[in-house]
């Protein structure tokens, strides 16, 4: 390789660097999306904050865990380990998050309801920005939502929130990990919202079935993100019926 292609290579991966150093240092990424921080339908009533992991308080932090355990029965058996792991990474500096509080008195104004105490955090969504395979992408960890508030249109709302952070930042793609066990979720991102099995996933690796005990998303916004996240993917996308939003 000559130098010029390297100098190439190596102003492109500063670029990608800056890229997400500049979207994880944005203190408040629902800022460009005011209208996206109510959500009011279907007899719900909440609005969304932004967070990070490492200043979590510790209210905040039990009701992650509490939350997580929607997760358990998808692991079964080696839920006590993934558990462990899922609590290092919920106090991350790298993550990121978009918590759910119910609005229990509909007169008082969001500025007011805010400040109430975080008993009413109903969910969350725990993401990062980050590399995968030399792409910048937003990686979905978790979306996490109590069953009583299910099943309302919510969950579709906070991913198409989270496709405009996406965008605002100029992440190349968003990626996520889904169980297989995991029927609705399965469902509900493929069949709903148009993502695709990577070809970064373990099936697509052929991996023993006892291996590939998940699938890697993504949903690629441009076309270098495009061959490498999905490249020899000629799979239809599953027809489904989503029951999770």
């Amino acid at each position: 390789m000559d130098s010029k292609n390297r100098r190439k290579i190596l102003e492109k991966k500063k670029k990608i660097h800056d890229l997400i150093k500049r979207a994880s240092s944005t203190l408040d990424p629902l800022s460009p999306f005011d209208s996206f921080r109510r959500y009011t339908k279907n007899d719900l009533s909440v609005y969304l904050e932004s967070g990070r992991g490492d200043r979590l308080s510790s209210s905040l932090k039990q009701h992650i865990r509490k939350l997580l355990k929607n997760m358990e029965g998808f692991y079964g058996s080696n839920w006590p380990l993934q558990a462990k792991v899922k609590r290092t990474e919920m106090t991350s500096p790298d993550a990121r998050y978009i918590f759910v509080r119910e609005l229990r008195y509909g007169s008082k104004a969001y500025e007011t309801a805010s400040k109430e105490g975080c008993d009413q955090i109903a969910g969350f969504v725990h993401y990062r920005f980050t590399l995968e395979e030399e792409v910048p992408v937003l990686y979905v960890y978790e979306i996490q939502l109590e069953s009583r508030i299910q099943g309302k249109g919510l969950g579709e709302f906070m991913m198409q929130l989270i496709e405009l952070i996406a965008s605002k930042n100029k992440m190349s793609a968003i990626v996520l990990t889904v169980q297989t066990s995991n029927a609705l979720a399965m469902t509900f991102y493929m069949s709903k919202l148009g993502y695709r099995i990577s070809s970064i996933s373990p099936s697509k690796a052929n991996l023993p079935n006892f291996l590939a005990k998940y699938e890697i998303l993504c949903k690629t916004f441009d076309s270098e993100a495009k061959s490498v996240l999905e490249k020899n993917d000629g799979e239809p996308t599953r027809d489904c019926v989503s029951t999770v939003e």
